[in-house]
């Protein structure tokens, strides 16, 4: 009896052929989430944020800067902020036309471009202007503020009284001495001029009795200066110097009956 096959081999098969390794088994899986692991997917996602923060300023100053930008071309170089009205406050003396002309800003400059300081010192040229400010009102106007001199004398000059200030700058002329100042006789006028300069320090110091009687201060000369006083009587003042000594002096001596008061000397005081 011949021997049947061999256990655990298949009819046919060759004992002495290659020996077979273990069967792969395949499993199909969605490629958006379950290929990648899910610690890959945390570090992807980590590096991403990375990016993003690292980007995010860039992103902001760009967009500020490109802000920016507009603002600027808007304000800088098109006429929708341009000036469209120069309004004047303050002004008595000089008419705003005056102004609007001495300030020289053209209609329709973005008034952004607008030299501030160059229009201040333009109007501020104006004789009767002591200062000027001048400000932006958006969206198109230029607000002028001005500050008129304020007269403390009245100068003859031929038939006209020209007005000067406490810095003896000439700033009107009259064709009579405004009320309420006194004429004070000066041969040039004028901020630079020490006879100019003498009187308005003899001005400063009088009292309030002396000044409510002063008609005419005369200066003949830096050492010839006195004041005519109501009733035709005389105050002889000297120079300029001791001003204060000779104000109280003659101050006192207003109650004298006397046509002339020499204080120029107040130490040695002679009235007549």
């Amino acid at each position: 009896m011949s021997p049947g096959p061999a256990r655990g081999r298949t009819a046919g098969a060759d004992p002495g052929g290659p020996r077979r390794g273990p069967v792969r088994r395949w499993q199909l899986v969605r490629a958006g989430s379950d290929a990648v692991p899910p610690s890959t997917r945390r570090f992807m996602a980590r590096a991403r944020q990375r990016r993003m923060r690292a980007a995010l300023p860039w992103a902001v100053a760009g967009g500020v800067a490109a802000l920016a930008g507009l603002v600027a071309w808007t304000l800088l170089g098109t006429g929708l902020f341009g000036v469209r009205e120069v309004r004047v406050v303050g002004a008595d003396l000089v008419t705003p036309v005056q102004v609007r002309d001495a300030a020289a800003v053209p209609d329709g400059v973005p008034l952004a471009r607008v030299d501030l300081a160059a229009t201040a010192r333009r109007i501020g040229a104006l004789a009767p202007v002591e200062r000027a400010t001048v400000t932006r009102d958006w969206p198109g106007t230029l607000v002028v503020t001005v500050v008129e001199r304020t007269g403390v004398a009245a100068v003859p000059q031929g038939d006209r009284f020209v007005v000067i200030d406490a810095s003896g700058v000439v700033f009107r002329t009259e064709p009579r001495a405004p009320d309420g100042l006194p004429v004070v006789r000066l041969a040039t006028p004028g901020p630079d001029d020490p006879g100019t300069r003498a009187a308005l320090d003899v001005l400063a110091v009088l009292t309030p009795p002396l000044r409510a009687q002063l008609t005419e201060l005369s200066v003949e000369g830096l050492a010839r200066i006195s004041l005519t006083l109501r009733g035709d009587r005389t105050v002889v003042w000297g120079d300029a110097t001791r001003g204060a000594d000779k104000a109280r002096v003659a101050t006192a001596l207003l109650g004298r009956k006397a046509d002339t008061i020499d204080v120029s000397a107040p130490d040695v005081v002679t009235f007549k």
